[in-house]
């Protein structure tokens, strides 16, 4: 008798287990872990920028990782905070899988980081179900990207601890409604704090290191067990085709420990 293996649902079993090591020596080391996710054209990479100018301003020990598909123009923007990063090249994988993360941290991660930023791959599909041994999930959109945003990727709104809106100074010029917004994200995500940010003008910029700050001080991260999503959408149901493993190309930048 032939037997139908959901290979998916197999990939996505497999990077829990990866994920829950990583997890578990990242908190050996005292080290949280905050994955960032958007969609292409967020402002991700501008506020993370500020994010880590802020913490390191502040004395706290902070690193980042970048994944992108081809370029390492995100690397190099946030090195200019001062603070050590990292550029993966994905050569085509729309997300970052537990796995290949910590093949990345291993050896390059400073012995004294206490936060660790990883800014996945653009993309609210892919990423969403992938856990990648954070402690703190945060999706980021902007209000240039429509107030339906979270009904349309439910599994990444719905489960995120924080939800940052990026480029507020935009806002009146994008007709951008904000109560819509919070509105479809509470459907999707009841109870979740929603933040609105500008790197340019620095308002809300210091909320996401707060946030972090407060998880590795032993806060709850606040993960809301997600409403019933539209279109029957769960964090159980992969958008994305699974991958054996992924292999980025590790680029050293600017800013980096050796």
């Amino acid at each position: 008798m032939c037997r139908t293996v959901d290979f998916r649902q197999a990939v996505l079993a497999r990077n829990d287990d990866s994920a829950r090591e990583l997890r578990a020596a990242l908190a050996g080391r005292g080290t949280v872990a905050v994955n960032l996710l958007s969609s292409p054209g967020s402002g991700k990479t501008a506020l993370l920028e500020a994010e880590l100018g802020l913490a390191r301003r502040r004395g706290v020990p902070v690193a980042a990782l970048t994944a992108d598909l081809a370029t390492e123009n995100d690397a190099l923007r946030l090195a200019r905070s001062g603070a050590p990063v990292k550029q993966v090249l994905t050569d085509g994988l729309c997300h970052l899988e537990a796995r290949m993360l910590a093949g990345h941290l291993d050896g390059w991660l400073p012995d004294d980081c206490r936060l660790l930023f990883v800014e996945n791959v653009g993309n609210l599909v892919c990423p969403a179900s992938y856990d990648l041994g954070e402690s703190l999930r945060v999706v980021l959109a902007s209000v240039t990207e429509g107030e339906d945003k979270p009904l349309k990727y439910p599994t990444a709104f719905g489960l995120a601890n924080l939800v940052l809106v990026t480029k507020k100074d935009l806002a009146a010029a994008a007709e951008f409604d904000e109560a819509a917004f919070t509105a479809n994200v509470r459907r999707v995500n009841p109870g979740v704090e929603v933040v609105h940010t500008s790197a340019r003008t620095g308002d809300g910029v210091g909320a996401l290191l707060d946030r972090a700050l407060a998880v590795l001080g032993g806060a709850e991260p606040h993960r809301p067990v997600m409403a019933a999503a539209p279109h029957g959408h769960s964090h159980s149901h992969s958008h994305g085709e699974g991958h054996e493993d992924g292999h980025g190309h590790e680029h050293v930048v600017a800013g980096e420990t050796p």
